[in-house]
């Protein structure tokens, strides 16, 4: 079975002596639950895995039980150590809490039960983390899959990846594409707006919330004014309310509105937001069109070239701690632009979208780049770039 490449960061720091909680966050659907009962399974280390999914989110005191019931199962065993696994922690309300207090009794005793938490609302993990439990755990970053996974897992091959994405779940769907659709929405869209953003966050217009999502996934590699997108939403909001809607969509890691690179931030932050998906699949299920549709118009393809270019680079700034903007003056312009460490590298993407302008040089004369390169049409190929090591360039 394939392993993605969290699964030895994980099995190697179970094995350390405890000293850290170990969170495992990311997106629905990439593979947080299977990887840990892969190291599961390869441990000698005893374990109980369990799962709030179905426990009421007001039984605070389950998590206490449940902590309980793997310390006497420790002394049972006479175990030197032993493994907790609590997947959809953050279902439980106040669980950092409970979880601070267990972790700190175990601390206090020397009871050396590990523990491992898993959770698909990045939101929720992310509040109980900084309120709670800082200093007392270690974050595994699972984002979406990869080109180069999905290629070595399942044999997908570049232009499929474009167009359906990095989803596992849905590779068995891609020869009936209304059936994939349905499952991109339903298993993945729906439960991620529902459960993972408005049972956890304060929204005040859930309808909004929708359709910027819908309407922003559909606007993927485009530039538009927060104002424009507003006129297009049914829902009656303001700019300062899309904002925020956005911020909470681009921590959720499915949308995000990319800003214009600027020499100040302030430029950068008031920027025209371009909408940039965080896995094609959204932009596909969400517009409707078929692959042979898109795949055979070039100024389509065009597009979801870029995204999936745009998809690739979003989901490696968190692990290669850079941010990722885009540039423009006038008529020139340049598709991605990598900052990281006070130095940037620009990317420009040519698969038939657009003619051929002068933004790479424009902008070179500007910015000094550290790199500049054309992905596509007289650069890097596309599925070259994206089986590349981007930290290398990162490290010169």
């Amino acid at each position: 079975m394939f392993r993605r490449k969290q699964f030895d960061e994980l099995k190697s720091r179970i094995e350390e002596p405890r000293n850290k909680i170990q969170v495992i966050s990311g997106p629905r659907q990439v593979g947080k639950s299977t990887m840990v009962k892969q190291v599961l399974a390869e441990s000698t280390i005893p374990h109980l895995l369990l799962t709030a999914d179905n426990v009421p989110p007001s039984n605070t005191a389950w998590i206490g039980e449940m902590w309980n019931t793997a310390r006497s199962q420790m002394k049972l065993r006479r175990a030197e150590e032993f493994l907790l696994v609590i997947d959809e922690v953050h279902k439980i309300d106040n669980w950092s809490e409970a979880v601070k207090k267990e972790w700190d009794a175990d601390t206090y005793a020397d009871t050396n039960i590990k523990v491992v938490l898993l959770g698909s609302s990045r939101l929720l993990l992310k509040d109980g983390l900084t309120e709670s439990l800082a200093g007392r755990y270690e974050l595994i970053r699972m984002p979406h899959w990869s080109y180069a996974e999905m290629h070595e897992a399942f044999g997908i091959d570049i232009d499929r990846y474009i167009f359906f994405g990095g989803y596992p779940g849905g590779v068995s769907f891609m020869n009936s594409e209304s059936r994939w659709r349905r499952y991109v929405k339903d298993s993945i869209v729906e439960p991620a707006i529902e459960r993972d953003i408005l049972m956890t966050k304060v929204v005040y217009k859930p309808q909004l919330m929708r359709q910027l999502f819908e309407l922003g996934c559909t606007y993927s590699g485009e530039e538009i004014s927060l104002t424009k997108l507003l006129g297009q939403l049914l829902d009656v909001g303001n700019v300062t309310t899309l904002a925020n809607y956005l911020t909470t969509l681009d921590e959720s890691r499915l949308l995000c509105g990319m800003h214009k690179y600027a020499a100040d931030n302030a430029r950068k932050y008031n920027s025209i937001p371009k909408m940039m998906v965080y896995n094609t699949a959204l932009l596909s299920a969400l517009s409707g069109v078929t692959f042979a549709k898109t795949f055979t118009t070039p100024k389509v393809w065009g597009r979801w070239v870029e995204s999936a270019v745009g998809a690739h680079l979003l989901n490696l700034a968190d692990e290669l701690d850079f941010r990722l903007y885009y540039w423009r003056e006038r008529n020139d312009e340049v598709d991605f632009i990598i900052e990281h460490n006070r130095r940037c590298i620009a990317i420009e993407v040519k698969s038939g979208r657009r003619t051929t302008n002068s933004g790479m040089s424009v902008f070179a004369q500007k910015f000094n780049p550290k790199h500049a390169f054309v992905v596509g049409s007289g650069g890097i190929s596309v599925e070259e770039f994206f089986m590349a090591d981007l930290e290398t360039l990162l490290e010169e």
